[in-house]
């Protein structure tokens, strides 16, 4: 698999918990304290890398394990 395909299954899987939890970009960004909502657009929709304390922080607020986002 190649780092595209890997990210945009990656922001794929933290889009559809997101939205399983009927919660809006804009108030993950918030909650998470870790990115601002542009950059986490960017990261749901596979567009950009995202540090791993950062995947922490977005797994916390959506009551995941990180490993439920790779």
């Amino acid at each position: 698999m190649n780092n595209g395909t890997y990210l945009k299954q990656m922001g794929s899987k933290i889009k559809a918990a997101r939205k399983a939890q009927k919660m809006t970009l804009q108030r993950l960004s918030d909650l998470s304290g870790a990115t601002d909502l542009s950059n986490l657009w960017f990261i749901e929709n596979g567009m950009r890398n995202v540090h791993i304390l950062t995947l922490k922080s977005i797994a916390d607020v959506l009551k995941l394990d990180v490993k439920d986002l790779l």
